[in-house]
């Protein structure tokens, strides 16, 4: 949000409770593997019957219910989440029952994910071209649709997207959900680190996967989440014009920024930014270290309104991040973080095997419990596997 809208909210009066000195939580692999299986259920059962997930439906909170009116948006909302359940489909579904799944949310994707900028002030689609993105490339990776017409509609779609999030870039070279500032341009003058480093581990995975990606546009958003880097090793909410590293605003402090450094950190690895390993552990540490701000702010219906503005919807998006960054590290370094973080995910799932974080309409549920499969699943092939890193880690300072 704008310095503008967090001012407004004014300042929480009392820190939280330190959190009591024990032994770390932690999850076994076996269990991690049962809440994988119950996610991937849940997918399942509350896939639409045209492939896709959630709706403007089943919201319990007002604050959801009446702000978030607009179509544009709930289609928006709904290839983003569509994206992400075909993505846990794919990487943690083993049964013909999860093929035909992802088969399904494959031909979603291609069919409606070229959603269209919902207003001049709510820019919700660039969520579907983000997920919609990573989702297809994905797809157009996967074995077995080599020689499908699926494939190429796949590659075709991804174009479509590409091409999408460039006329939709930033003027500092982000991507944000919203626009604040009048004029109102074509070009959006507000971005954020968290939305920009998630536009750019789609554009990194879409590289990998073999498909054609401007290097000019990732090179523009890997500037702007460089700018959003404070010496505490916390980003900034919002792009700044101008790098500045006297940020105070709570967001902006490592207890406010604990998913989107996670988030920003593994962005720059995989697009081929040399980050310290000092600087990925730290933020790995102070995530564990700091959890109990995300877990106040979990379930909450209102955003920003706890202590550091941390959101609901932090939660799942921060750990997913975490687990693509645990995998940037040494083989031999992984394993230390695996077990705390598959238990802080696992934590959540309901008795229908969902997890979620944050009431919205029908899409918490699908997009948190995707969020968490993707979790899950990585740790459990990085222990077993001691998957090495795509880009470089340096052990050297900044």
């Amino acid at each position: 949000m704008s310095r503008r809208f967090f001012a407004a909210l004014g300042t929480v009066a009392a820190l939280a409770p330190a959190a009591p000195a024990s032994d770390p939580p932690s999850l076994s692999v076996e269990q991690a593997q049962a809440a994988v299986e119950r996610g991937v259920a849940f997918l399942l059962a509350d896939q639409n019957s045209e492939g896709s997930w959630g709706g403007p439906r089943g919201a319990v909170y007002t604050f959801t219910g009446d702000v978030w009116s607009n179509p544009e948006t709930h289609r928006s909302w709904k290839v983003a989440t569509t994206g992400l359940g075909c993505l846990a489909l794919l990487e943690a579904g083993d049964s013909d029952a999860a093929r035909q799944g992802a088969d399904r949310a494959v031909d979603y994707l291609i069919q409606h994910a070229a959603v269209r900028r919902p207003s001049e002030w709510d820019t919700m689609n660039c969520w579907a071209y983000i997920y919609g993105l990573q989702a297809l490339a994905r797809a157009w990776a996967e074995p077995r649709y080599a020689d499908t017409p699926r494939r190429d509609q796949c590659r075709d779609t991804a174009a479509v997207l590409l091409e999408r999030m460039a006329r939709s870039q930033a003027l500092n070279g982000g991507w944000g959900y919203l626009e604040f500032d009048a004029p109102r341009t074509r070009h959006l003058q507000w971005a954020t680190s968290f939305t920009t480093a998630a536009a750019i581990v789609a554009l990194a995975d879409a590289r990998r996967a073999g498909l054609e990606v401007d290097e000019a546009l990732l090179r523009r958003a890997v500037r702007a989440v460089e700018r959003c880097r404070l010496p505490s090793g916390a980003y900034t909410y919002s792009v700044p014009a101008i790098a500045d590293p006297r940020h105070s605003e709570w967001i902006d402090q490592v207890k406010g920024s604990l998913g989107r450094t996670q988030a920003c950190n593994v962005a720059l690895l995989l697009a081929g930014r040399d980050v310290a390993l000092e600087r990925v552990r730290t933020g790995l540490d102070e995530l564990f270290r700091h959890h109990r701000f995300l877990d106040i702010a979990r379930n909450r219906p209102i955003p920003h309104e706890t202590f550091y503005y941390n959101s609901g919807y932090f939660y799942l998006f921060g750990h997913y991040y975490a687990a693509r960054l645990v995998q940037q590290l040494p083989a031999g370094e992984q394993a230390a973080y695996w077990p705390r973080l598959r238990y802080e995910v696992a934590k959540l799932q309901q008795a229908d095997g969902s997890l979620w974080d944050y009431d919205m309409h029908a899409y918490h549920k699908p997009y948190g419990t995707a969020f968490g499969v993707l979790a899950l699943a990585a740790s459990l092939s990085g222990q077993a596997a001691g998957v090495a890193p795509d880009g470089p880690v340096s052990s050297q300072r900044e």
